[in-house]
């Protein structure tokens, strides 16, 4: 039962995230807010929405392990599984705008994160903390961009022709799914816990935090296969940001207590490695005359990932 519920969770996330976002900003559309306001939110949301949505859920239902476990083990997954299978797909290229923006701020923020749980406690002063810090990550992300409209813009949907009120009906459909979806998925996961004797903070490790990657790697296949190939990084490094500065905060200020000693002692140093591997792969293969990362680099990726997991199941 706790199986069927997670699975049929996970699948109402995905499918009611994306169609929320997608009539959320339609309805802005047509009520004439901003497109670049209207970009900046999906910036905010596209990337994180599922891991905001679960993390806040559990962080409710008395589960900050499952919160704070889906946000470090996305970011892992993100980098171990999501880029490692795009990689096999295809060697990558490499962006070199990416060198001075974004591998310093998911860098930055992924320290912040660490210096702000190692007092194993997530309090509302580190929420607030880490929302300034996403305030200050998207002005710079923002700043100086010659077609900044043109990029915020780029990925808005396409009027559908339909009137406000269907619209609002299918958002709000969207958001009732996505909350459910969520409490559903949360709910399974703490029964699975529960019957194999494991702490709530493996499953979101695990599991959950698969689960809510599958977007980001259902995206960069995609991006992959139609010779994209340049999304997937910005896609991983995007994800990575805004899981910690707009996801982390949530049970912080929702829930705000103490967290298992593990996540600061085991898994934070985990995500701080393959967030250091990553980026040291990015500036290296940037200065290479390919100016690619290579597909043979998916084996210490996924190779990594899969030590992650045995550490995981050993420990229990």
């Amino acid at each position: 039962m706790f199986s069927a519920a997670l699975i049929a969770g996970l699948i109402l996330l995905v499918l009611s995230s994306d169609k929320f976002i997608e009539h959320a900003a339609l309805v802005a559309e047509k009520l004439n807010v901003s497109p670049i306001v209207i970009g900046i939110t999906l910036v905010a949301l596209g990337t994180s929405a599922p891991e905001m949505v679960v993390s806040a859920i559990a962080a409710l239902d008395n589960a900050p392990g499952i919160a704070v476990g889906n946000v470090i083990g996305s970011n892992i997954a993100n980098i171990g599984l999501v880029f490692g299978a795009t990689l096999v797909l295809a060697a990558v290229p490499i962006n070199g705008s990416l060198i001075k923006k974004e591998i310093p701020l998911v860098i930055f923020v992924t320290l912040l994160a660490g210096f702000l749980m190692i007092d194993q406690h997530l309090s509302l002063t580190d929420g607030v903390a880490l929302i300034i810090a996403f305030l200050i990550v998207l002005y710079l992300l923002l700043k100086n961009s010659k077609n900044l409209e043109d990029e915020l813009t780029e990925d808005l949907p396409e009027d559908d022709g339909g009137s406000v009120a269907r619209s609002l009906l299918i958002a709000g459909v969207g958001l009732a799914v996505l909350i459910g979806s969520s409490k559903l998925l949360v709910w399974g996961a703490i029964g699975i816990a529960s019957a194999l004797g494991v702490s709530d903070l493996i499953i979101g490790l695990t599991i959950v935090a698969i689960g809510t990657s599958l977007p980001e790697l259902a995206a960069s296949i995609a991006s992959v296969k139609k010779g994209h190939h340049d999304i997937a990084i910005g896609n991983v490094l995007g994800s990575n940001i805004f899981n910690l500065a707009t996801v982390l905060p949530l049970p912080a200020i929702l829930a705000p207590g103490l967290i298992e000693e593990t996540v600061i002692n085991r898994d934070y140093w985990w995500m701080l490695g393959f967030t250091l591997l990553f980026s040291i792969a990015v500036i290296i293969y940037s200065k290479h005359r390919s100016l690619s990362i290579p597909r043979w680099f998916a084996v210490p990726l996924l190779g990594g990932y899969g030590a992650y997991m045995y550490l995981l199941a050993i420990s229990g």
